[in-house]
């Protein structure tokens, strides 16, 4: 059976998609006559999705950028997945968690490409990626998986749930600064949640470096032979660890010389 030419990975995106549409979760693993074994047939599965849920991705997004977020879900790296159109809001505003699982929300820097990059064989510089982004914004994502025993389910079936993709805030982007964005590993974030919590980290805490991230992720579109294009972006994964949140509750982020950054909860 091929993966891919036999409309198995269809089938996979389907059962997937249209568990966020109905915005309901699975108790078991996808069917072993649709599940995707390796990485390759997860991001075949991701693939497909938007010809399910009818909207094209907005963006993009990077998962289990630590050591300690890829043991907690079982995973040998990160995992990339998109963020569609119609679940990506501006600063400020209300994300409903009446149907999601995990309820955190993830401050994380957000790189907006200004022109396409497409496969190609060699991989690119840190240099030629920079030179790509044309804007650099503070994110607030807030995902979810399908799957409810998610830290079970393996990384080729979280690549086919699209790397748990599912709301995303974005702030006002900025121009980059090259000075600063090569001192992005210091980059330090701040946090405030309405019930006094003042959670915060660094960059680094994203695989060392979101530049760094950012550059993985390029690569390994490469490698999907996924095309990534101007005006999506990429959020590299969360500066500050996980923050629990509830309806209700209200969390600033604040990324420095990046910029401010607010979402509201409700029910």
């Amino acid at each position: 059976m091929q993966y891919t030419a036999d409309g198995v990975a269809r089938e996979a995106a389907s059962i997937l998609a249209s568990a966020w549409m109905s915005d309901a979760h699975l108790e078991a693993p996808l069917p072993q006559a649709c599940r995707p074994r390796t990485r390759a047939e997860g991001y075949a599965a991701q693939a497909l999705w938007a010809s399910v849920v009818g909207h094209p991705p907005g963006g993009w997004k990077i998962a289990a950028t630590s050591v300690a977020g890829q043991k907690h879900i079982g995973v040998s790296g990160p995992l990339a997945g998109p963020i569609f159109r119609h679940r990506i809001h501006p600063d400020g505003a209300a994300v409903s968690l009446a149907h999601n699982r995990m309820r955190v929300a993830e401050c994380e820097v957000v790189f907006i490409f200004g022109r396409d990059l497409t496969p190609q064989a060699a991989p690119r510089s840190r240099e030629e990626v920079l030179a790509a982004v044309s804007q650099v914004s503070p994110g607030i994502e807030v995902p979810d998986s399908r799957f409810v025993a998610f830290e079970s389910a393996g990384e080729a079936q979280l690549l086919a749930d699209c790397a748990c993709c599912n709301e995303m805030v974005l702030g006002t982007p900025v121009a980059p600064d090259a000075s600063r964005l090569a001192q992005m590993p210091q980059l330090r974030v701040q946090a405030r949640v309405s019930d006094g919590r003042t959670p915060d980290g660094l960059g680094s805490n994203v695989l060392g470096d979101p530049v760094e991230a950012l550059v993985w992720f390029v690569h390994e579109m490469g490698r999907a032979g996924q095309v990534v294009r101007a005006g999506e972006f990429v959020t590299t994964g969360a500066c500050v660890p996980p923050i629990p949140v509830l309806p209700g509750q209200t969390v600033e982020g604040d990324f420095g010389w990046i910029g401010r950054i607010t979402a509201r909860f409700t029910d």
